[in-house]
């Protein structure tokens, strides 16, 4: 392709292109580089759309982090930082990808040899480093680790015959349980991907207002779904049913920020995309337990300091919201007019086998997967329905078109089964577990308060136009995750004072109600 003479290209189309470095949890993900933000500029064609996306490359590479679940705590530090360093590696090789199009256009090889290779270089000798830091405390680290270094790339067009396409049957959950008062597994079905920008400031085709998504595949009228939520598991003897709740708001407060101080300790915009925050008033990226403890919280219950947190949602309507220009929102392809909750329903239950324990003081817990473009379904646990649907219809790789009158609404239900001795683990996840479809947990892990959320939302109804769609809501991700509703997850530090987390087992065990 020879140098671009035509009209000069809107800025937040420049943005979306050169400043949206795709920056993935782990040292992983896939990195979008998105030429069709020029798509609608003057002397256009489908022939310049097509050789552009015969083109574009994403860039896929293995997720480090979730390879670790063993790093001696002496070393997890060192090794955030290093999986920080991965992230950065990849978020410079996006930016070199996004703009040598001349370079990739002259040269075949270019994309191979000098984006490729390199990093694969670049992550090798930081793979080295984290096998190192694993082995001067004792540790052992994984075998297959130094597989992990290569990255692949495919074209636009390769990516798209993937994973794009409309779902049919109305994004179903293959394999978990409703996100509700019930035990939950992560959900299954099958994730929807692809897609590019067609337009300007709202959704024109398949990309959306940044490039990244959503498409209008990704949305389905709700009222043409066939119920899909499974009955709840009876409670048996010996079960517990009752059920605590913690009123905190929808962060009237507006505490905002883009950290993740679970995965990324210390890492400023370690999320990548903009979180809600209620509860805890000090969680940012350099929190520690004693900066929690020591907080305020939006909760009612002076009891509660736990930090419930999780990515907002926006609608893509052509509004620059305050972070327009900022790491984690504008430049990282998360745009559109920011969302918040009209409620925010927080909510502990129990086990319909067996009594809980008290969870730790500062247990962590991550429901849901920020990266299951990259990663796949396996840890998604995505709940999106509408009021007067949620009994009947839970969707996991669509996002809902709610009729008149009827509101989004959010599920979460988190982990409800724990290890019995650490409050995290170095891939943040197996040190809980969900419960089965009976209530069992496995490999004498205990049962805890299950962390139930419920977040409703006034937004307008998307509209589908010959297969374009207008005014689409999405949640905020990564921006090689292209905005898919599979991508939803949410977040949970336990600051409980012990009072009254003993307060909430007993009463949940004694089947009350109580706040």
């Amino acid at each position: 392709m020879g140098r671009n003479t035509r009209k000069r290209r809107s800025p937040l189309a420049v943005r979306a292109v050169a400043a949206s470095a795709a920056l993935a949890l782990g040292g992983g993900g896939l990195i979008w580089a998105n030429y069709y933000a020029s798509a609608h500029e003057e002397n256009s064609s489908p022939n310049t759309t097509k050789a552009a996306a015969a083109q574009v490359a994403t860039i896929s590479c293995p997720d480090v982090g979730q390879k670790l679940p063993d790093v001696p705590n002496q070393a997890r530090t060192e090794v955030d930082g290093e999986l920080a360093t991965l992230d950065q590696q990849i978020t410079d090789a996006y930016q070199r990808l996004a703009t040598t199009r001349d370079a990739q256009a002259r040269d075949a090889q270019f994309v191979q040899n000098s984006i490729l290779q390199p990093l694969k270089d670049r992550r090798s000798a930081i793979i080295d480093r984290i096998k190192l830091e694993i082995s001067r405390v004792g540790g052992t680290a994984p075998d297959s680790l130094n597989t992990l270094a290569g990255c692949n790339a495919t074209t636009a067009d390769q990516t798209q015959a993937n994973n794009g396409g409309q779902q049919q049957g109305g994004g179903q959950q293959q394999g978990g349980g409703q996100a509700t008062a019930s035990p939950s597994a992560p959900a299954g079905g099958q994730q929807q991907g692809g897609g590019q920008q067609q337009g300007g400031g709202q959704q024109q085709g398949n990309g959306g207002q940044a490039g990244n998504g959503p498409v209008a595949a990704d949305f389905v009228d709700i009222t043409k779904v066939r119920p899909n939520v499974p009955q709840k598991a009876r409670t048996r003897a010996g079960g517990s049913s009752g059920t605590f709740s913690s009123t905190c708001g929808v962060n009237a407060n507006k505490k905002f920020n883009t950290d993740n101080v679970i995965v990324a300790p210390g890492v400023t915009n370690g999320a990548h995309h903009l979180h809600d925050y209620v509860g805890n008033q000090s969680n940012d990226a350099f929190a520690n337990n004693d900066t929690f403890a020591a907080a305020k919280t939006s909760c009612s219950n002076q009891g509660d300091k736990s930090s419930y947190y999780w990515p907002v949602v926006r609608i893509q309507n052509g509004t620059q919201d305050f972070d327009q220009n900022n790491d984690g929102g504008g430049k990282e392809g998360n745009v559109g007019q920011i969302q918040q909750a009209k409620q925010a329903q927080i909510k502990f239950v129990g086990n319909p086998k067996s009594k809980v324990v008290a969870m730790p003081k500062f247990l962590r817990i991550i429901t849901g997967d920020a990266k299951t473009t990259t990663n796949g379904l396996a840890n998604a646990n995505a709940h999106w329905s509408c009021t007067g649907f949620e009994n009947k219809v839970q969707l996991t790789t669509q996002y809902p078109i709610c009729p008149q009158g009827s509101s989004v609404v959010r599920t979460f239900a988190f982990q409800s089964c724990w290890d019995g001795q650490n409050i995290d683990s170095a891939n943040h996840r197996t040190h809980v577990a969900f419960a089965d479809a009976q209530g069992n947990c496995a490999n004498g892990f205990k049962a805890i308060p299950q962390l139930t959320m419920r977040l409703v939302y006034n937004v307008p109804a998307p509209t589908l136009q010959n297969g374009q769609i207008k005014n689409a809501y999405a949640v905020d991700g990564f921006p090689e995750q292209l905005h898919k509703p599979a991508t939803d997850h949410d977040d949970f530090i336990n600051v409980f004072d012990e009072n009254v987390m003993n307060k909430m087992v007993n009463c949940i065990n004694r089947g009350q109600r109580c706040r």
